[in-house]
């Protein structure tokens, strides 16, 4: 079956669907859509992790399971409910090339992240620190890892003023997601990252370090820097007492 009756379509309205492993129902991937969408990756030909996957199954003599999770939505919700789904099995586990709706903004929080979001808590910055704005690739559910990776690198920076900071923080919406010691800088793409090898580039760079002390993390996590950087700066960089 590659389309639903047309009876069928007027009752599903928008929905949420997901494919999965016919042998392991390990979920690969989530959608939405209205109509006939749920079936378009089936007739997909672009080089994409999700179709390496349908095609490995092909070579299977095996079909994807194909499910729709909800239905019958009328509104733009569909797109928040996707999202949490995609928040929920997380998105290095799919093989959806993107994060779901405001995901970044809306999507799975702890209670200290979302405490963190709406009661904007100042603090005062008094140790020589380097505060990095990370709100182009941040989502709340990244892993450790990720978080460390996409703080430290890669960034076009005032070299003297960094070496003389001892502490990162890691920024998103004004709000400091982590806290990081500082033992030395490289140049971009001279370390293993998640992100992915790159060629080195000669005019930005990296640093390497650990998390902060628990003193410095009870300190500043979840505080908010916002009043540091004046309306309209986007520079995502911005040193304090170095």
């Amino acid at each position: 079956m590659n389309h639903f009756p047309k009876n069928v379509i007027e009752n599903l309205k928008n929905y949420v669907y997901i494919y999965s492993d016919p042998i392991t129902e390990k979920i690969f991937y989530v959608g939405k859509g209205k109509g006939n969408r749920v079936f378009d990756h089936l007739k997909d030909k672009k080089e994409c992790e999700k179709v390496a996957y349908l095609n490995e199954l092909l070579e299977k003599g095996l079909k994807p399971k194909i499910e729709i999770l909800i239905h019958g939505i009328e509104d733009d919700s569909v797109l928040r409910i996707e999202s949490a789904i995609i928040d929920l099995l997380g998105i290095n586990n799919l093989t959806n090339r993107q994060i779901g709706f405001k995901s970044a903004e809306f999507g799975r929080m702890t209670i200290k992240q979302i405490i963190s979001a709406y009661s904007k808590q100042k603090v005062q910055v008094t140790e020589p620190s380097i505060l990095i704005r990370i709100n182009q690739h941040f989502r709340y559910s990244m892993t450790e890892m990720e978080l460390y990776d996409f703080t430290r690198g890669y960034w076009k920076i005032n070299i003297d003023r960094a070496k003389n900071a001892k502490y990162a923080f890691a920024v998103y919406n004004g709000i400091i997601q982590e806290v990081y010691e500082i033992k030395t800088w490289l140049k971009a793409g001279e370390s293993m990252s998640v992100r992915g090898k790159i060629e080195t580039i000669d005019d930005r760079v990296e640093f390497i370090g650990n998390l902060a002390p628990e003193i410095i993390h009870q300190k500043y996590k979840y505080k908010s820097v916002e009043d540091y950087f004046k309306k309209g700066n986007a520079n995502p960089i911005m040193y304090i007492n170095c």
